[in-house]
């Protein structure tokens, strides 16, 4: 084969199953890709090269003797917050430079027992918090993709970006990757590749490094709905060790893609049209309408007025959970600890400035801000209270619709160092991606089209909780219809 890197991870496993190449070879020649292309790309953080390799040995031997999983010999790349044992996990912070797990992610887990093997750990927002990459330790990530007539670099978005930049520039199959306000479908949206956050409880949390725990999730980037399909099987799973993780049965969605949409019912929130959103995006919209129209659905004007409290609301919720969660790090038990103290105060403080960048303190901050005395109840409170109203919203027009579709970002990728001076201008890059987690429900970006810079725009479908089913279905719909073929021009 030409360039095993260009294969779908679908085509790559039945290709391995056939015998027509072994996973020693395909994970060779993704290594040659990221020894090249990562200098200039910076999606991983550490290479596993020896590790791959003992992997693709292992998956080679049991595939000769017609063993394996339903992802043996597949190479992949894992976001650096979840648990690899062995090998180095940062969540893209000073604050874990050097911790290397003795255990596993449950996700991990899973991908390991279905065959797959491991190339190594991609960068990300520093502990998950940002939507353009660029508050790594290890520096930002660079989207493969280029805007016609310019040479700036553009970032892949956040948290995902390394995931995102990895998939998009052939430097792995698909990725895992982590949704806790649009980590996985900002990405995607930006990369022209597809990425999928399940509905909350789907997959264990347990391994994963926490950002804000009732709103982190797992998913897959991949780059076609039915590769999506294919990694979420094998990442989801019941888990004892996560007391939010759902014990419930794991379907086949690969069965759902390529499935007729007739007589479906799509939802399209009039809320969703934002003050000063390009009128490219407006367009791709009604154009992903008229495909599902096209394609035998129903299509159903729908309100969700609480959507423009979203964003508030997420800002106080994940904050102040993450400032609970990452009290932890303390230069004591957990983390990077201060070469020189005066006193026991002197070393906490003087661990989590080193430790912590500064988009985390920024969050940490207004997260102890909310959850202090006096400032709980106008705050905190407050936000919880509107998070069950979106909640309520979308409860109140399932029996109406089967999906909802909407833009996945407001713009597409955008030049390093644009919006990083105006944190508020950032974070209304998750303006469309944040109500699905405030309400745990499914929800996915497929590459639809390109803007008019040649840069690739996503349509995102919402689903009802548990039914990633028909959310891969109206997905598979528009990935058909769209035909979308774009690819990065290699520049690197």
């Amino acid at each position: 084969m030409s360039d095993l890197t260009k294969l779908t991870l679908k085509a790559a496993v039945d290709g391995l199953k056939s015998k027509s190449f072994s996973s020693a070879e395909i994970t060779r020649a993704f290594l040659s890709n990221i020894e090249a292309a990562n200098p200039t790309l910076n999606a991983y953080v550490e290479v596993t090269a020896d590790k791959a390799m003992d992997m693709a040995a292992a998956a080679d031997a049991r595939l000769a003797k017609g063993e394996g999983g339903v992802l043996e010999g597949a190479p992949l790349g894992i976001k650096d917050l979840f648990c690899t044992e062995g090998v180095q996990t940062t969540a893209g912070s000073n604050m874990l430079r050097g911790f290397v797990p003795p255990y596993e992610s449950t996700v991990t887990a899973n991908l390991w027992r279905d065959g797959a093997v491991m190339l190594g750990k991609l960068n990300m927002d520093e502990f998950a918090m940002g939507s353009s990459n660029e508050t790594s330790a290890f520096g930002p990530v660079v989207n493969p993709w280029k805007s016609k007539g310019s040479n700036a670099d553009l970032t892949p978005g956040g948290s995902s970006g390394g995931s995102a930049s990895a998939v998009a520039g052939d430097l792995c199959l698909a990725a895992t990757a982590s949704d806790t306000g649009g980590s996985i479908r900002q990405p995607a949206a930006f990369t022209g590749t597809v990425g999928i956050k399940p509905t909350y409880g789907r997959a264990s949390r347990f391994g994963m490094v926490a950002f804000a725990s009732s709103l982190d999730q797992a998913g897959p980037i991949a780059k076609t709905v039915e590769d999506a399909a294919l990694l979420l099987n094998s990442m989801c799973s019941f888990d004892a060790k996560d007391s939010t993780s759902l014990d419930v049965e794991t379907p086949d969605w690969t069965q759902s893609v390529g499935q007729s949409v007739k007589g479906l019912r799509i939802g399209v929130p009039r809320e969703y049209v934002v003050d000063g959103m390009p009128a490219e995006i407006q367009a791709l919209w009604d154009q992903g309408v008229a495909w599902l129209r096209d394609a035998g659905c129903e299509i159903v004007p729908i309100s969700l007025p609480h959507t423009k409290y979203a964003l508030p609301a997420y800002y106080i919720v994940a904050p102040a959970e993450a400032s609970s969660n990452l009290a932890r790090y303390d230069g004591m038990r957990f983390g990077h600890r201060a070469e020189s103290a005066a006193n026991l105060t002197d070393l906490y403080e003087t661990s989590r400035a080193d430790g912590f960048g500064k988009e985390v303190q920024r969050r940490l901050t207004i997260g102890a801000y909310v959850l202090s005395a006096g400032f709980y109840d106008a705050f905190y409170v407050k936000a919880l209270k509107v998070r069950r109203r979106i909640a309520e919203d979308f409860d109140n027009v399932w029996d109406r619709v089967d999906a909802i579709l909407t833009p996945s970002t407001p713009s597409a990728a955008f030049a390093l160092g644009d919006k990083q001076i105006d944190p508020v201008k950032m974070y209304l890059n998750d303006v469309f991606t944040v109500t699905t987690n405030l309400a745990g429900l499914p929800g996915i970006s497929v590459p639809a089209g390109l803007d008019a810079g040649g840069l690739p725009l996503g349509l995102q479908v919402i689903g009802k909780a548990l039914d990633e089913a028909t959310v891969f279905r109206v997905a598979g719909a528009l990935e058909k219809a769209a035909g979308f073929t774009g690819k990065a021009e290699k520049w690197w």
